[in-house]
């Protein structure tokens, strides 16, 4: 079974939040997409959709909004967690916390900015932080018309956030610098152990229930 962290008043449980972070051009959405179509036939994981105050560029599925209708949102409780970063804004529904409630694993591209947030929101919160070589996000930022991050910045990115974020024994690290079917099979892997998990809890708490 799934170990679960200590209970803290307020925080939200017994579903697991699963935060995917990493710098730009480490393949977090890729990663994200591979897995919700391999794990597509189980009911218990849910792949969240963010709020993001910039248009699609078909790099990444989220839903559009402008800077003043995401304070409006903000301000009326519409975010589980939201932050701003390279001069964005970025919110996760607020429908999320009833996904927690209801015992699924909640996947979700986050900031590292936002990890302590997370923690502290939910009693079992579990990150993923995906990286790659520096020259390897360089390219990928290229590739994606990024050509204001020069590859020393990508670099130092990817060395704070491994630092900063301090990753716990129960969260994983990726490097995705290679085939991205390989990535994304640690990703599906360390998904299907957590969803494997939660339903022993609950078939556990069913005996229990009847015992």
């Amino acid at each position: 079974m799934v170990g679960r962290e200590a209970s803290r008043p307020g925080r939200l449980g017994p579903g697991i939040f699963v935060g995917v972070m990493g710098p730009s051009g480490a393949g977090k959405d890729t990663l994200i997409n591979l897995a919700q179509v391999a794990l597509a036939g189980r009911t218990g994981v849910v792949f969240v959709r963010r709020v993001v105050t910039r248009p699609s560029d078909g790099s990444e599925d989220h839903s559009s909004m402008t800077p003043e209708a995401f304070v409006r949102a903000a301000a009326l409780g519409a975010f589980a967690l939201s932050w701003h970063a390279h001069g964005h804004d970025y919110g996760l529904p607020a429908e999320i916390d009833g996904d927690i409630r209801a015992g699924r694993v909640v996947v979700a591209n986050i900031s590292r900015d936002v990890t302590m947030l997370a923690r502290a929101r939910y009693e079992n919160a579990r990150l993923v932080h995906v990286t790659a070589p520096p020259e390897v996000l360089a390219a990928r930022r290229a590739a994606r018309h990024r050509a204001s991050e020069a590859m020393e910045e990508g670099a130092s990115r990817t060395e704070r956030v491994a630092v900063q974020v301090g990753l716990g024994p129960q969260d994983i690290e990726i490097v995705n610098g290679g085939l991205r079917e390989a990535a994304a099979e640690q990703l599906v892997a360390f998904l299907t152990a957590l969803l494997d998990g939660r339903e022993a809890d609950r078939d556990c708490d069913g005996v229990a229930d009847r015992a």
